[in-house]
């Protein structure tokens, strides 16, 4: 029989969200369950230092977490190094602290705020200051893709009919309509977020389950046996089918 293993969608900040979908998965597979977490902990929600610190304190438990790197987290993680870095995947006149996207809330969960004629440079210097670095060495050691024998777990989505090994890191974090548009097989069932939609979805080559939890909605979790999947809620398992 197959172990069950656990996903959880994009948390955006929501410390409180992400507690109740870690109890739901406790209350359905126990303190030991494999949890796979898709991506970006931080930006848009109010407690991304929250969401980051309880995420550490479950590996540091020895916890089987299994933490992926979305965008946003990257997006953070580029702007922590010595000298930012700006994603060339944001469209033209997006930065990581647009309003749309929600680095200054990010910022604002390590009690940094800041006004319209801030210098780069001196909100930067305050961040290094304000962010420990043990949240940036979180940050740089989250990895992209995991697999098991059946499900292929990654943030955005891959790239169709290029192998797993060789998918690259942009695409895995920020991938869309390539993916999306594909109805083919995939080399594994691809679980994924990224992209909210209104409700958990399941494609038949790809489930979706980012459901929106940086703009307020719940936050998603979900538990696969094989390539079977059953959403978790207050009031147990429901099948999420194609």
């Amino acid at each position: 029989m197959t172990a069950p293993l656990y996903a959880i969608g994009d948390i955006h900040g929501q410390l409180e969200m992400l507690e109740q979908a870690l109890a739901r998965i406790e209350a359905d597979g126990g303190p030991e369950a494999r949890i796979v977490f898709l991506g970006d902990y931080t930006d848009r929600g109010p407690d991304s230092r929250g969401v980051i610190g309880r995420l550490m304190q479950g590996q540091e438990e020895g916890r089987d977490w299994i933490c992926l790197k979305g965008n946003h987290d990257r997006m953070f993680e580029w702007f922590m190094e010595d000298t930012p870095r700006h994603d060339p995947h944001l469209l033209i006149g997006y930065h990581w602290l647009h309003e749309r996207i929600g680095g200054t809330e990010t910022l604002a969960s390590y009690g940094l705020t800041f006004k319209d004629r801030t210098r780069l440079d001196d909100l930067h210097a305050r961040a290094k200051e304000a962010v420990p670095p043990r949240h940036a060495d979180f940050l740089r050691s989250l990895t992209p893709l995991y697999e098991t024998p059946d499900l292929a777990f990654v943030h955005a989505g891959i790239v169709p009919g290029v192998p797993l090994a060789r998918q690259q890191e942009n695409d895995l974090v920020w991938i869309r309509q390539p993916f999306h548009d594909h109805s083919g097989p995939h080399p594994k069932l691809i679980v994924h977020g990224h992209t909210p939609v209104d409700r958990p979805s399941h494609y038949g080559n790809r489930v979706n389950l980012d459901s929106g939890a940086g703009y307020g909605r719940p936050l998603t979790a979900a538990v696969f046996e094989g390539r079977d999947c059953w959403l978790l809620t207050d009031q147990g398992r429901v099948p999420l089918t194609p």
